[in-house]
């Protein structure tokens, strides 16, 4: 399954791309749902259901304690790239 969030303003005149996978360590902010406006950085990325998961949502469980909140990647704006990866920064940088 393809899925990808888009770019804020600047990284798209920035990178010359409209949206790009996101992954771990890149900075999102959430832009739709019951958590928006939050930002934080991707903890952990569910390609087969498109979801990210994004540090600082959680939800509460019946029995107590919290749970992660997965979001859909397409409510994110990815604001800024964790470039560790030089495959990933190859790409980019490449357009």
């Amino acid at each position: 399954m393809k899925f990808g969030s888009p770019l804020s303003e600047d990284l798209r005149a920035k990178f010359k791309r409209r949206s790009v996978r996101p992954t771990v360590g890149d900075s999102v902010r959430i832009v739709r749902g019951e958590f928006r406006n939050i930002e934080g950085k991707v903890t952990k990325v569910l390609p087969k259901k498109g979801k990210v998961n994004v540090e600082g949502v959680s939800r509460e469980k019946i029995k107590g304690g919290t749970a992660p909140a997965p979001i859909d990647a397409s409510k994110v704006v990815i604001t800024a790239f964790n470039l560790e990866d030089k495959l990933r920064k190859m790409k980019l940088e490449a357009q």
